[in-house]
């Protein structure tokens, strides 16, 4: 790493709230060697005597410092964000980092809260059914109804077109308006015990409405979520960012149960039950957060300001940074514009990139194996003998588990730089736990059967590092929208096979539903590997095409070139 300082020009960026470029905007500087997070990371962990010098420039190479790149990658004037891109833009460790972390507050944070409230209205069902909810709806669990995987393309392709920062927000409002309403829900109207995934008796249309519908309008936040943190992060930042993100989902899991407990114990006040307090509650409290995200989701990393924020969140000096720095680690970033809708033919031809699909089929089958017990440990508990409030306390130690199993393999992916090694920890967790329970029988002590089932549940999440995995591997903005939205379908597909894994002519102790999730483990084991030999062979055989051209062929190649996206010569596909 270059050792050349630029302190005169930190200490005036802390000054200043729009300094002059000075000295770190010179292009003759030397650029710092090319690194990553799981470098730093690395360093972090393997090397603790090597200090970063934060002083030491930090803008890293890319084609945008060879005059012909530049060119062929130069962002298009229809960018948002064309107006601070310069490629002769410099900045140092320090200032990147600082900004780095003024994101993470702004942008990370809301996106926190966010996640945490489509959680409490989409598993708030769960404490629900250890209530009264199903005996006072006379429900049972037999029969699946409508999943919301249907709305995520749609959703996605909407979010294109309008703004996730519109879009998002919208769709905030409306499912908790629809959330709520299930405080008014009667015993004549039936749906989905299990929400998003599981199977119910529908003796009723109107009700199964209701539900669907709230699975409607949540089924593409996600997507559209991970679109719109793209546009803040890089390639290497953006999978521990989603770790965080999903790690609102295990707070939302414990803290939910702490906020059940104390809105069940409403029951009968006014006559009402406890659980129509609790969708009434968290429903408004959702509302809320959406009515905020309308003001808290700037359109873009330059687009900050509005009538109530007339100075925005960030400098001249820090857009730069943030514009130059995303596009120099990812210059298909600067594609489209973010309110730049998608015609069929790009649709079209992002659904049928083969170079995907494994990572789809890793997302309908990798969480099979954990679904059945994750989705019916309430119910579970409850059967075990306990009452409403250990149920829903006893699913916390599951959710810590779970939580730290996540942050783990996030990192853990980037500091050994391997996707495939980092999820397939999940299938070799699962896979011993669920032949231990594929021996258990009725004679097995209750709280063997809680602490197997609680491990199970508590499995390493990897899905935000194949989430990221599918963005990364996307290499343009068009795929990467439609990707996400593919990427996100597959797993709730899988959710659907996961949820008819457990069936009634198979209980209590599931022993065929067992045997079928051991089998599907294997499998999935050898999917990966089969993933990690397909990627490594697209990577080397355009390795040998590409060093096999001179420079002025390779140069041809970058300009005129046909091939857009992953399809690219010079592309390399992360496993």
């Amino acid at each position: 790493m270059s050792t050349r300082r630029y302190s005169e020009s930190t200490e005036e960026a802390k000054d200043s709230p729009a300094p002059g470029y000075g000295l770190c905007q010179d292009s003759s500087l030397p650029l710092a060697p090319l690194t990553n997070d799981g470098d730093r990371l690395s360093r972090r962990f393997w090397r603790r005597t090597v200090k970063l010098d934060l002083d030491a420039v930090a803008t890293q190479p890319s084609v945008f410092d060879d005059p012909v790149t530049l060119e062929l990658y130069r962002p298009p004037p229809s960018y948002e964000n064309t107006h601070r891109f310069d490629p002769n833009a410099r900045w140092t460790w320090r200032e990147e980092k600082r900004l780095v972390r003024k994101i993470d507050l702004r942008i990370m944070l809301w996106a926190f809260v966010m996640f945490f409230a489509l959680d409490l209205d989409r598993s708030n069902i769960s404490q629900a059914n250890t209530d009264n909810f199903l005996e006072d709806l006379h429900i049972t669990t037999t029969t699946s109804i409508w999943k919301d995987f249907i709305p995520v393309l749609p959703s996605q392709l909407i979010s294109k077109r309008v703004g996730p920062d519109v879009w998002i927000p919208t769709q905030m409002v409306l499912w908790s308006v629809v959330s709520w309403s299930q405080y008014w829900l009667s015993e004549e109207r039936h749906f989905s015990p299990q929400g998003e995934s599981s199977a119910c008796a529908v003796k009723c249309p109107t009700q199964v409405l209701y539900r669907s519908l709230l699975g409607f309008l949540q089924g593409g936040f996600i997507p559209d979520t991970v679109l719109y943190l793209s546009f803040f992060y890089t390639k290497t930042e953006l999978p521990i960012r989603l770790a965080w993100f999903w790690i609102s989902n295990y707070m939302t899991q414990i803290v939910g149960a702490f906020l059940a407990a104390g809105i069940l114990a409403l029951n009968g006040y006014d006559g009402v039950a406890g659980w129509r307090y609790l969708f009434l509650i968290e429903g408004i409290f959702t509302c809320v957060c959406g009515l905020l995200s309308f003001a808290l989701m700037p359109p873009g990393p330059t687009q900050t300001k509005a009538w109530f924020r007339p100075n925005g969140w960030f400098t001249e000096r820090e857009e730069v940074i943030m514009v130059n720095r995303v596009l120099r680690d990812d210059p298909s970033k600067s594609d489209m514009h973010n309110r730049q809708g998608l015609t069929l033919k790009m649709i079209w031809n992002a659904v049928w990139d083969w170079r995907m699909w494994p990572i789809y089929i890793l997302g309908l089958i990798h969480l099979i194996p954990v679904e059945p017990s994750q989705q019916y440990l309430t119910l579970i508990l409850r059967n075990l003998g306990f009452n409403t409030e250990q149920s829903n306390f006893l699913s916390v130690p599951a959710s810590v588990i779970g939580a730290i199993g996540l942050l783990g393999t996030a990192y853990l992916s980037e500091v050994i730089d391997s996707r495939v090694l980092s999820t397939v920890i999940l299938q070799l967790w699962a896979l011993p736990l669920l032949i231990a329970l594929y021996t258990f029988t009725e004679h097995t002590s209750q709280w063997v059967y809680f602490a197997v089932v609680t491990l199970i549940v508590g499995y390493p999440y990897v899905h935000p590092i194949q989430v990221a995995w599918a963005s990364r591997n996307s290499n343009s903005v068009r795929t990467r929208t439609v990707s996400a939205s593919m990427y996100n379908i597959s797993v709730q597909l899988g959710s659907i096979i996961g949820a008819n894994i457990y069936r009634a002519d198979d209980a209590p102790l599931y022993k065929r539903g067992n045997r079928d999730l051991i089998s599907l483990c294997v499998m999935n084991i050898v999917l990966y590997i089969f993933t990690f030999f397909f990627y490594r062979s697209i990577n080397r055989r355009r390795e040998k095409i590409w060093f096999s051209m001179t420079p002025k062929e390779q140069a041809e190649y970058l300009k005129t070139t046909k091939d857009v996206g992953n399809e690219r010569l010079d592309f390399r596909f992360a496993y």
